[in-house]
């Protein structure tokens, strides 16, 4: 059985050959404007400006928690917005990662991964900004994506790399 792979860098320029998906945790209020998502904004105007459209049209569309919208921003780099916390701060209820928003995100990104034959790229989704912990997540990376054969690379940008 494959692993994940552990790498320095960032995210958003994976080193590999072939299709990849970059896979990130978005909140469920419409915010895109700290963490990760800059990086992705810096690179491409397209996941910040289809997720805004996505949260703003809601009412019509597949939008919560567990859902996930790709967007192609090259001809084989697609960025997948998966809806994987709830809120942006940490309150009565906890941080605001939702493993099992982010477990039903990873199983429509391996579906999507397969289907387009991709490698997915990924910072320690649901651990920055959401507060979550590697621990939860990794075992779901696992099981949603690794033992489905698809290759995974887990990119620590500077301090905390394995």
């Amino acid at each position: 059985m494959s692993e994940i792979t552990y790498v320095r860098g960032d995210a958003t320029v994976p080193s590999v050959k072939g299709v990849k998906v970059i896979a990130h945790v978005c909140n469920d209020l419409g915010g895109w404007g700290k963490g990760f998502v800059l990086a992705l904004s810096r690179r491409w105007p397209e996941p910040e400006k289809e997720y805004r459209a996505w949260h703003r049209e809601r009412a019509v569309n597949d939008f919560g928690l567990g859902a996930v919208q790709f967007v192609q921003v090259e001809p084989y780099v697609w960025v997948a917005n998966m809806v994987g916390q709830r809120g942006i701060r940490t309150g009565s209820k906890g941080v605001p990662v939702r493993y099992e928003a982010i477990d039903a995100a990873l199983d429509r990104v391996a579906s999507k991964a397969a289907e387009l034959g991709a490698s997915v790229h990924m910072p320690r989704i649901g651990c920055g900004l959401a507060g979550g912990k590697w621990a939860r997540v990794e075992p779901l990376v696992l099981g949603r994506l690794v033992e489905r054969g698809i290759a995974v690379t887990v990119h620590d940008h500077g301090e905390g790399a394995k």
